[in-house]
């Protein structure tokens, strides 16, 4: 297996259509070792997780695209992310038993939430009806309602690895319909098993090598959390003095866990004193002139 934990953007420079391949290895390890899901919730968060990283990849920001699928079925919640810098993390809700099936027998009634959110805006978000036979063509419904483009997704996952490939055509072109429509039925004939498996290079080829192709640089990809010590501590302090106390009249500790990451930060009334002190120092300050 080659090109790993990479994403690699395409163009058909003769068909206005554009597109993207994507192969997670480790970095989708990083993210679903970090619970022991069931399978077939793996592998619901594998098609979110690629899908997130797809996405993110198709606009210009500086902050993260956030995907959730949310139901009121066995599988309660899949959230994904990925930031413009190609850092991914995601998770997943669920009670047992979870079935292999569509959207709505997995799901019940749900919705897809896509926000983007950037470091001086308000979030972008956008909402849809969870419908279709899997997340691929949830998105692909999407798209159609919102943005009112021909976009079509290949999500695949299994234990070790995710892939995607992802076609739109591009806003700008006129007159693409056949274009757009013989490239699609080239696609279609991918399987499961030639995405997980085959390089990049390998794929387009095996799909494309009667078209003009331009295909890009490599882009990394990598499992990062955003969790830290300071955000934990920020929001202890916005509980308050008589919550925390309260807290600890029932345990030596407050306790916090990342549920991305599964890593815990422990606050002791030590700790918590020292939070509260300094919030109190920090409203109460004057400036000597």
């Amino acid at each position: 297996m080659t090109d790993q934990d990479t994403l690699r953007r395409f163009l058909f420079e003769q068909a206005g259509v554009r597109g993207e391949w994507l192969k997670l290895t480790d970095s989708w390890q990083a993210v679903s070792d970090n619970h022991a899901y069931p399978p077939e919730v793996k592998e619901q968060l594998g098609h979110a997780v690629a899908a997130a990283t797809m996405l993110a990849a198709t606009i210009k920001f500086n902050g993260a695209l956030v995907l959730q699928a949310q139901g009121e079925g066995p599988l309660k919640a899949v959230v994904a992310q990925c930031t413009h810098d190609r850092c991914i993390r995601g998770l997943a809700r669920y009670r047992e038993p979870v079935v292999a099936g569509d959207l709505s027998q997995l799901y019940g009634s749900g919705r897809l939430v896509l926000t983007i959110e950037t470091e001086r805006k308000q979030p972008y978000q956008g909402i849809v009806s969870l419908d279709g036979d899997n997340l691929a063509q949830a998105l692909e419904n999407y798209y159609q309602q919102s943005e009112q483009l021909p976009t079509r997704l290949w999500l695949f996952a299994n234990e070790t690895t995710v892939s995607g490939l992802f076609l739109q055509a591009l806003p700008e072109s006129s007159g693409f319909g056949s274009d757009w429509e013989r490239i699609v039925m080239l696609a279609d004939t991918i399987s499961a098993d030639e995405l997980l498996d085959l390089s990049c290079e390998a794929v387009l080829h095996r799909l494309f090598h009667e078209e003009t192709l331009r295909l890009f640089q490599p882009e990394p990809i990598r499992f990062k959390c955003s969790c830290s010590n300071g955000k934990i501590e920020r929001t202890l302090k916005s509980l308050g003095r008589t919550a925390l106390e309260e807290i600890l009249e029932e345990r030596d500790a407050i306790a916090v866990d990342c549920e991305f990451c599964n890593q815990q930060y422990r606050f002791d009334r030590v700790d918590v004193e020292r939070l509260l002190i300094a919030e109190t120092d920090l409203g109460t300050s004057k400036i000597s002139h």
